[in-house]
């Protein structure tokens, strides 16, 4: 069964550090789908996962010459602090659903439609925004976003980014994992100060922080090697089966 989870972090991952998918995208509704886990447990593990990548893959970017500018700075602060929302508004949301499986289809419906969305960032009017204010509560909505739904944000990163932005999306990604990284920080800083990370399996969360840093590894490399156009199609193509796959969790949540 470990093997699985080994798996599904290190293919996750690879697909999340290559075209900024973060990885968290696909490792939560498959390990809603495995239901073995509740719902604080599925953050969790994704959560350290996507975070493992993220500092590997950023590190590997900024070998190959990826340089932070001004505007990922403001929006990665903005990020940082709606991470710290999102995980509070997470705890609130397990609160008020003692239903597990009905939270967990609200956060594929939510999910979901997000997805559909950043399906259509290229047929969507781009924009060049600069001003830093905007930018910042961008940050703000992607950090929280991400850290509520427990995902990384990947893919929506990416969408925010090539719409407001007008980034290349092999640009954005790199982007995307780096923004990724410190929102994900901020979330795992409470979840240690909380002493919440012990409450998962510890070996399970060990072999999938090995699969997310072998996924931010060659994820990084392929990122350098292919190209914009193989890029997009591989980002399409996997945010495709991510809402299929979001929806049948859904369903089978609410039946």
């Amino acid at each position: 069964m470990i093997s699985i989870y080994f798996f599904t972090a290190i293919i996750a991952t690879t697909l999340g550090s290559l075209a900024g998918l973060g990885g968290g995208v696909i490792i939560k509704p498959v390990l809603d789908t495995l239901n073995h886990f509740d719902l604080s447990s599925v953050s969790i593990l994704s959560s350290c996962t996507v975070f493992a990548m993220a500092l590997i893959s950023t590190f590997r970017q900024m070998k190959n010459g990826f340089q932070v500018q001004k505007q990922m700075i403001v929006l990665s602060i903005g990020s940082i602090l709606g991470g710290v929302l999102g995980k509070h508004f997470f705890d609130l949301f397990l609160k008020l659903f003692i239903d597990e499986q009905i939270g967990k289809g609200i956060q594929a419906l939510i999910l979901s439609v997000l997805l559909i969305i950043t399906l259509l960032k290229n047929k969507l009017p781009k924009h060049k925004i600069s001003n830093s204010y905007f930018i910042f509560f961008l940050g703000l909505f992607l950090g929280g976003i991400a850290s509520f739904l427990g995902i990384g944000g990947g893919p929506i990163n990416v969408a925010i980014l090539v719409i407001f932005m007008s980034l290349p999306t092999k640009v954005a990604a790199i982007n995307s994992v780096f923004i990724i990284l410190l929102s994900q920080f901020s979330k795992l800083s409470l979840l240690i100060i909380e002493s919440k990370i012990q409450t998962v399996d510890i070996k399970i969360l060990l072999f999938m922080v090995i699969g997310g840093i072998g996924g931010g590894i060659l994820g990084a490399k392929l990122n350098k090697i292919l190209s914009e156009e193989i890029i997009e199609k591989i980002f399409s193509i996997s945010v495709l089966g991510i809402i299929v796959l979001n929806i049948l969790n859904a369903i089978k949540a609410f039946t």
